[in-house]
């Protein structure tokens, strides 16, 4: 599986289910952000990071995460539909 694959399925999946928008992140000058900003009804924020099954961080990419987390919002690594699914299901029940 590829890794467009796992971000594809997430961007349709926290639409599908969670009603939000799992937008492409970009930010010129500043490489190594996550793939998306999930951003769900009620004001919750997640970077997510897509790869393929099995694949790691580049260093960068894990120094980024780590200042994002050091911020307060929640970085998710995902590499599989699985993954996607149990995100969606630990996403929904922070709504209970």
């Amino acid at each position: 599986m590829l890794e467009a694959e796992v971000e594809k399925y997430l961007c349709r999946k926290v639409k599908s289910d969670l009603h939000g928008r799992a937008l492409k992140f970009i930010s010129p000058g500043l490489n190594g952000v996550p793939d998306r900003i999930v951003l769900i009804p009620g004001g919750r924020i997640y970077f997510v990071e897509t790869k393929a099954p099995g694949k790691r961080l580049r260093k960068l990419q894990s120094y980024v995460c780590t200042v994002i987390s050091g911020l307060g919002f929640e970085v998710k690594r995902i590499d599989t539909k699985e993954k996607v699914d149990g995100f969606i299901k630990e996403v929904k029940a922070d709504d209970l």
